[in-house]
């Protein structure tokens, strides 16, 4: 577990611009669970691809004409609980932090997995977002 006031300021970056940070499994389950409409779920992390790719990336692609109903995130190496449940739902995919996943209707319809962030710009992540968003939302 990272010390809250080492991440706050990484949670700002997303919750500041209207991303709900699920901290419980339950948390979770209820949002995968709405019975319609898309949901943006990203896995964050202290990492320096979190910072200088994955957290700009979704930012910018939020700015999208086509943008999911719902936006969230779980913490890696903070909210525990939460990143396993949400990571669940991920499947077939590996945990991955961070990693970005597009919901619709609670299934899974794209994702992004660290090896696809790092060392990526946040532009191009942001790109396949929208491109992502513009067919799914």
């Amino acid at each position: 577990m990272y010390p809250e006031e080492i991440v706050a300021p990484m949670k700002s970056e997303l919750t500041d611009v209207g991303f709900e940070q699920l901290t419980t499994a339950e948390a979770v389950d209820n949002l995968m669970n709405k019975a319609s409409g898309t949901a943006l779920i990203m896995v964050n992390s202290v990492c320096g691809c979190a910072a200088a790719n994955a957290r700009p990336a979704v930012r910018m692609a939020i700015g999208n004409t086509k943008t999911p109903a719902t936006l969230a995130t779980v913490f890696a190496g903070v909210d525990g609980e939460a990143t396993a449940q949400a990571r669940k739902y991920f499947l077939p995919y590996p945990p991955s932090s961070p990693s970005i996943a597009l919901m619709k209707d609670g299934k899974l319809v794209h994702f992004i997995e660290r090896h696809h962030i790092e060392g990526r710009p946040a532009e191009l992540i942001a790109e396949n977002l929208k491109a992502a968003f513009d067919e799914y939302c």
